[in-house]
């Protein structure tokens, strides 16, 4: 088995209410497990194999990375729900699916401004440039086609994957990837695959616990993940792309586990579930300083298509 986490001791047996839980930007960034059996004791993930037991407390991680081999049960599912964790089930070829986290976040706020904003190609350009102005810090982004900006971003990719090649001593060749045939790229491109997927997981989380839609994105589009893949597109340079050419100038066998550590150190040095967090209000709210405004407000309200909202839980209306 491997867990790829110590493991801590076990949380209570009572359900933890949202309002409770750690928020998503102070938990371990991904847990990888495989070859083993997931289920549930008390509020505590518990892997069981060969080589022993490991206990999870559900709320301290971010998305978990279920390799081959391993089985869960539905209790266990029904917590990692709870505790807003995203599941991903991964293999050789990076292939995933998702299951279902509610969001860490009491207000639609941002989801509301995601789906206006996604809805208008002004607007929609106009986050798009967003985006890409962090890429590019003091460069004027303002007036720029997607075409434009697509040419500038490859550009910047090739050029870092020219850097990284050369700074760990490794053939470069280019990047290639069939999804079909995992095993049949070279080392660096199957660590970059492994490395992106571990990215790509830790932000659906993110986007999971801000209450956003992942696949109303922005630059990419006509995808379930589409706004994932625009957030983690943010990172990579500093990142996936480095930590798959450290693993794989290193030889070691072991390659994906290598890249999963490599990537989890880049993601906590790199505070990455703060920033993604920060960015992504930036990029739907204009809040440059991660400030929260109404996000965490608890309230219910009614629209009013003049008003724009009144109170919800009021008998409107004349009394008989």
């Amino acid at each position: 088995m491997t867990t790829d986490a110590e493991a801590p001791q076990q949380l209570g047996a009572d359900r933890i209410p949202i309002s409770a839980l750690q928020p998503i930007s102070k938990r371990i960034s991904f847990v990888y497990l495989d070859r083993c059996v997931v289920h549930r004791e008390s509020n505590a993930i518990v892997a069981m194999s060969e080589a022993g037991t490991t206990h999870l407390p559900a709320a301290s991680f971010s998305t978990l990375l279920l390799g081959p081999g391993t089985r869960v049960t539905h209790q266990a599912m029904n917590l990692l729900s709870e505790s807003g964790v995203v599941t991903c089930w991964v293999g050789e070829g990076g292939g995933r699916l998702y299951a279902s986290a509610p969001s860490l976040s009491k207000s639609t706020r941002l989801l509301q401004e995601q789906a206006r904003l996604v809805s208008s190609p002004k607007s929609r350009l106009a986050v798009a440039r967003r985006m890409y102005g962090i890429r590019f810090p003091g460069e004027d982004v303002s007036r720029a086609t997607m075409q434009r900006l697509r040419g500038m971003e490859g550009a910047r990719i090739r050029k870092e994957y020219r850097k990284q090649a050369a700074l760990a001593g490794v053939e470069w060749k280019g990047r290639h990837y069939d999804p079909n045939a995992w095993g049949s790229g070279d080392i660096v491109n199957r660590a970059l695959s492994t490395a992106n997927s571990c990215l790509y997981g830790v932000i659906h989380a993110v986007v999971a616990a801000l209450g956003c839609s992942p696949g109303l994105g922005f630059v990419h589009t006509g995808h379930v993940l589409a706004f994932v893949y625009d957030i983690a597109d943010l990172y990579k340079v500093e990142v996936t792309i480095p930590a798959a050419f450290e693993a794989a100038s290193t030889g070691d066998p072991g390659l994906a586990a290598n890249v999963r550590r490599i990537v989890r150190e880049r993601v906590h040095d790199s505070r990455i579930l703060d920033r993604s967090v920060d960015d992504i209000r930036y990029l739907l709210l204009g809040n440059k300083d991660g400030e929260q405004d109404d996000l965490d407000r608890d309230e219910m309200l009614l629209w009013d298509e003049e008003e724009g909202t009144v109170r919800a839980g009021v008998a409107y209306g004349d009394e008989p």
